[in-house]
């Protein structure tokens, strides 16, 4: 019960939010359940409830997360969009529970203010890379579109495990080579 004491002291939300991503990570996000979370957690099965909701509440926050990580790890590729791109291929195998959730608005509340806030955020940070394509009468709308669906298609099928062998082993070296077709 010490985690339960960690509860009075500490940050139930956060501790909440970390079950999640193991709870997800071990057995996706079907599986997830508030009375499960609760157990890790160590708290009353009604805890989740009160900084939630619900499941989706939960999984609203996780995604809002999930999207603040992304912009911070797209932030620290700089104006590259070569390292943007691999950035974001970096953040979705590192923060596999994140990514899965944020991308299934069926499980989540779309229209959160926060996870909205987190959305744009980061989406402003790929299209900013994505400037660099622009040419006089380019779309950068269709763009930004074209290179995220690139390397979230890339990095889907790697978490899959969706890529031939002749991506190789590499993730950086095979996620480099896929996103460089941008630049041709």
């Amino acid at each position: 019960m010490t985690t339960a004491r960690g509860y009075h002291h500490g940050d139930l939300r956060r501790a909440l939010l970390d079950a999640a991503v193991q709870a997800i990570e071990e057995s996706g996000v079907a599986a997830l359940s508030l009375r499960d979370l609760a157990r890790r957690a160590g708290v009353s099965h009604a805890a989740p409830a009160h900084h939630f909701g619900d499941k989706a509440g939960l999984l609203t926050a996780l995604a809002a997360e999930g999207f603040a990580l992304l912009a911070d790890e797209l932030g620290r590729a700089g104006d590259d969009l070569l390292e943007a791109g691999v950035a974001y291929v970096r953040f979705a195998v590192g923060h596999r529970a994140h990514f899965e959730v944020m991308f299934a608005p069926d499980l989540h509340r779309a229209d959160d203010p926060a996870l909205a806030a987190a959305r744009t955020r980061a989406g402003v940070a790929l299209r900013g890379r994505v400037a660099a394509l622009a040419t006089p009468s380019a779309d950068p709308e269709r763009n930004a579109l074209a290179a995220w669906s690139i390397v979230h298609g890339f990095v889907t099928l790697w978490l899959a495990g969706a890529l031939p062998p002749s991506a190789g082993p590499d993730l950086e070296s095979a996620a480099r080579s896929v996103i460089r077709r941008l630049f041709e």
